[in-house]
C-alpha cells in the first residue's frame, strides 16, 4: 500500500469542477509529495497530447 501524506492533501485539496491545467498542476505536485496513488491514466494520455512532461 502507498504512503498517504495526509498534511499535504489537507493543505491542498483538489479544486471542485477543476480546469485541465488544474488537474494537471494538482496531480503533478501530489505525484512529488505523496505517494497513495498515480496520475491516472486518463490524464497522462491527455497531458502526453498536449507534449507536457510528467515524469
Amino acid at each position: 500500500m502507498m504512503k498517504l501524506n495526509k498534511e499535504w492533501h489537507l493543505a491542498n485539496p483538489m479544486p471542485k469542477n477543476p480546469k485541465f491545467e488544474q488537474r494537471v498542476k494538482w496531480h503533478t505536485e501530489h505525484q512529488q509529495n505523496c505517494l497513495c496513488r498515480p496520475i491516472p491514466e486518463k490524464l497522462i494520455e491527455e497531458m502526453e497530447k498536449k507534449g507536457i512532461k510528467f515524469k
